[in-house]
């Protein structure tokens, strides 16, 4: 699927690397084990010859250990590296896809810290909590009462369902970093999307279900309504949400 590879390709193998180095680091430890194992089987016990054999080869074992640490040290910064270099362009998000919104009820906009009784199970517009959330991926869904305040400020909130597959995991991770003016993307496991659907997409006003994670309407979603809320926010002031 074209639309897949684009996003795939960008956001690559987020821990490829880090297994890779994970794995080095395991035989670097190895090795480091047999190195001491045979270092203390070198007892005087033992003929001269055989304690040099031995010896040789615990150096040997030695140097190779410290060979694979360092290597496995290296995968890591660059694993790091890597992502430092990684560029969240929101233009690279308009894949042109088909998409179908719901243009929701209004609701209002006025802040409120009690709780609120919403007319959308997951809403996108009404009175809502004066404190805002940061950007990012969330494991645990925030309250609604913030969330919406976030929706207020532009930022598109993808929802999830929770044991949702690695690949999705993976990618929602890449999409919450993007971000355009003072505007970001939150993803928040959510139990009330509706019974055949996989993901919801909110921005203030607007609703995209879909029956399974589609990275081209996701990102063509947020390409369109990313920032486009009633209070725009400088991303000077806003600083990755969380701080209206």
């Amino acid at each position: 699927m074209e639309s897949h590879l684009l996003l795939h390709e960008q956001s690559g193998s987020t821990y490829f690397l880090l297994y890779t180095a994970a794995v080095i680091l395991l035989l670097a430890l190895v090795s480091y084990w047999y190195a001491s194992k045979w270092n203390k089987e070198n007892t005087s016990s033992l003929k001269k010859e055989q304690k040099a054999v031995l010896r040789q080869k615990t150096k040997k074992m030695r140097v190779a250990a410290h060979l694979l640490l360092s290597i496995s040290l290296i995968v890591v910064v660059i694993h790091f590296a890597k992502d430092l270099t990684k560029s969240y362009d929101v233009d690279d998000l308009n894949l042109q896809a088909d998409i179908d919104v719901n243009e929701d009820t209004y609701y209002g906009a006025e802040h409120s810290e009690e709780p609120v009784a919403y007319e959308m199970k997951i809403p996108t517009s009404g009175m809502h909590s004066p404190h805002d959330l940061k950007f990012g991926f969330y494991t645990e869904k925030p309250a609604n009462e913030m969330l919406v305040h976030n929706l207020e400020h532009g930022d598109i909130i993808i929802n999830y369902r929770a044991g949702a597959d690695p690949q999705t995991i993976e990618l929602l991770n890449y999409l919450v970093n993007f971000r355009e003016a003072g505007a970001g993307i939150l993803a928040v496991p959510n139990e009330e999307i509706p019974e055949g659907k996989e993901i919801v997409v909110n921005a203030w006003t607007k609703t995209m279900e879909l029956t399974a994670f589609d990275e081209a309407k996701v990102a063509t979603f947020i390409y369109t309504y990313i920032n486009e809320g009633p209070e725009k926010i400088p991303a000077q002031i806003r600083r990755g949400g969380g701080t209206m």
